[in-house]
């Protein structure tokens, strides 16, 4: 018997093997009934058989085949094996039909094996912004020592991290050079400088004046962003010759990272529309014809964006139910793939191009929040939780904060300076202190949504909350005035500085001040001055607003702070400058707006800590009693997923 030529050979080898199997089958029977027949007969003519089963045998027996008298004892065999053959026949149908059925019908995929996950560190401490190398062979990323952020590397198979960095600074890795010798980073908090350091240690380099760098494939030139700015920037190797490859002005975007394609010749740019907002809008930058092309919204608070596929799919952290894990995205077909799962936080994926395999850290954070009494040298924590963006109240007995719970998941509390008598105020997904009023019995807080940002009036015993009336304006600082009778609110949207804008006490009537200025942080007794920073960029420093004709006046160029007090007196004002591994106020004396002499030591803590923490970080009464702060921590570690086979 010979199979259609499709059949494997396997195949007709069973059923042959069937067939020779049936061939015996019916020789033995066929020799088997003859016998039987016989002794029926004999058995007939001697009487001993049954007349009824002679005649059920007759009567079972059909005509012969080919029309041929045949003797009545070979008719069952016959019958037999023609329902053999149509069971045979039967068989081979279901096996060719089984074979044609796996070969040539869709099927459903089986279910893939799990990925299996190592650990590779055992670091147990945070790692911040990891990076891998383009080789594959090292791992770049932050962690806190002593209060600062320093740049750490390791392998990528494992082994204890080299700490690289030593300066003062936090300091946030932003990518490698192309061939792994340098590690590209910023400053969370200060000018817009880029600095390199080698892998392998040695003395740091500047190398642009800008942040969130990345070189382009070939190493040649680099891409960067500026923090007063909607533009994204090119320079040379050597920092020189910069260029504008393309703003984002119109519809106006935050710039948020920035991923070079593999031909050189155009970026992947992720923006965002508002500040917390959750979507991520993806275009495609061409650099030469300095031109850009809408790819897609992602929601979830993407972030973390890297290659997977080059220019085709992406690597990200997404959101999703108070959940961070890792997903891919396809940039064409805006497909979404979840890679982990479980609580997380998953974070900083790096796709190991030569292995298919993915690295990323797992860990959560954790924290406190601490009073440091400057007479009795004592430290005491309010909060033995994850907290930050502390707000000592002017009489300095009372603290506002942010208790940080997860993802999306803020709390607003208020306690007494040592941490007794706490009270949650509000909760949401992300929330901001503001300030306290004059005299210490209300606050304001707030809001930001994907829809809106919306900020708050409240009394200190969660009495009275009020909201204030909507303006087209993201608000990041609300401050009373000295006389309470007006709030104060700095806000994203200007185009190269935060803009000010300026409402009643109760919240009604907000107005534009002015386009652009500075942080405000806060009003002078006599209610003709405010004072603010900025923070980043080319024009850092400390910063005076005249209410009256509305003059910005650089103050103290060249200062980073995030913090800025006018002291309990009223005659000078106090901010801290953070250093490698102290942190000293300084107080400057002023009047009428002008300043008086040079900012003199006032106090030096014998540690250092975050100026930067999810929002200001720290906060000091205005006798500089008390000093407030965050102390961020918590376990992470390096994990690789190999390709499930």
């Amino acid at each position: 018997m010979r199979l259609n030529p499709e059949v494997s050979p396997k195949l007709e080898e069973i059923i042959n093997k069937l067939l020779e199997k049936d061939r015996d089958l019916r020789c033995q029977s066929a020799a088997e009934l003859r016998a039987d027949l016989k002794r029926l007969k004999r058995d007939s003519t001697s009487g001993r058989a049954s007349q009824a089963l002679v005649a059920a045998v007759r009567e079972a027996v059909p005509r012969a085949e080919a029309g041929l008298p045949a003797p009545a004892a070979l008719q069952p065999v016959h019958g037999l094996a023609r329902w053999k053959y149509v069971i045979l026949a039967g068989i081979v149908a279901l096996l060719a039909g089984a074979y044609a059925a796996f070969h040539f019908w869709p099927r459903a995929k089986l279910p893939a094996a799990p990925p299996r996950i190592t650990q590779i560190s055992h670091w147990d401490k945070p790692m911040n912004g990891a990076r891998l190398s383009p080789d594959g062979h090292t791992v770049a990323f932050s962690s806190p020592v002593g209060g600062v952020e320093q740049v750490f590397v390791m392998l990528a198979s494992g082994g204890e991290p080299l700490q690289l960095t030593h300066d003062e600074g936090d300091k946030l890795v932003d990518s490698l050079a192309p061939d792994g010798t340098e590690i590209y980073h910023g400053r969370s908090v200060g000018r817009d400088e880029e600095w390199a350091v080698p892998t392998l240690g040695g003395t740091p380099r500047r190398v642009a004046s800008g942040r969130w760098l990345v070189p382009s494939p070939d190493g040649n030139s680099f891409f960067y962003l500026k923090s007063a700015s909607r533009a994204i920037f090119r320079a040379g190797k050597s920092g020189l010759s910069e260029e504008t490859v393309f703003s984002f002005d119109n519809p106006p975007l935050i710039l948020w990272s920035l991923l070079p394609y593999p031909d050189g010749n155009n970026l992947l740019v992720v923006t965002v529309a508002r500040l917390f907002d959750q979507d991520r809008y993806f275009y495609k930058v061409n650099v030469p014809s300095h031109s850009a092309a809408a790819l897609g919204v992602l929601s979830g608070y993407p972030g973390d964006v890297v290659w997977a596929e080059p220019g085709k799919t992406v690597l990200l952290t997404r959101t999703v139910k108070g959940l961070t894990n890792l997903w891919k995205y396809g940039l064409d077909d805006h497909t979404l793939t979840q890679i982990t799962s479980g609580p997380g936080p998953d974070s900083s994926p790096m796709m190991n191009h030569a292995t298919t395999g993915i690295y990323y850290v797992n860990g959560k954070a954790s924290g406190f929040l601490t009073a440091y009494h400057v007479r009795s040298k004592e430290s005491v924590d309010i909060v033995s939780e994850n907290a930050s963006q502390p707000i000592v109240s002017p009489d300095g007995k009372r603290v506002m904060y942010i208790k940080l719970r997860g993802p999306g998941q803020n709390e607003l509390w208020v306690s007494d300076i040592d941490g007794a008598n706490k009270i949650k105020l509000a909760a949401s997904g992300f929330l901001a202190t503001g300030d306290w009023s004059p005299d210490s019995s209300q606050l304001s807080f707030m809001e930001y949504t994907a829809e809106e940002n919306k900020g708050y009036l409240v009394r200190a015993d969660g009495r009275d909350l009020r909201q204030i009336e909507r303006a087209e304006a993201t608000f990041v600082t609300m401050m009373w005035s000295a006389d309470a009778k007006t709030i104060y609110l700095s806000s994203m949207g200007g185009k190269s500085k935060p803009g000010l804008w300026k409402a009643n006490a109760d919240g009604s009537h907000p107005e534009k001040f002015l386009n652009e200025c500075c942080w405000v942080e806060d009003a002078a007794p006599d209610g003709k001055y405010l004072l603010g920073v900025l923070t980043w960029g080319k024009e850092v420093g400390i910063y005076q607003i005249s209410i009256a004709d509305k003059k910005v006046t650089l103050l103290l160029p060249g200062v980073e702070t995030v913090m800025v007090r006018y002291a309990r007196d009223g005659k000078s004002f106090l901010y801290p400058v953070l250093s490698r591994s102290e942190v000293t106020f300084y107080r400057q004396a002023c009047s009428d707006g002008k300043l008086l002499g040079k900012p003199q030591i006032a106090l030096k803590l014998p540690f250092a800590f975050s100026l930067y923490y999810q929002g200001n970080a720290f906060d000091f009464s205005r006798d500089l009693s008390t000093i407030v702060y965050a102390r961020p921590g918590g376990q992470a570690d390096l994990y690789f997923m190999s390709q499930a086979q």
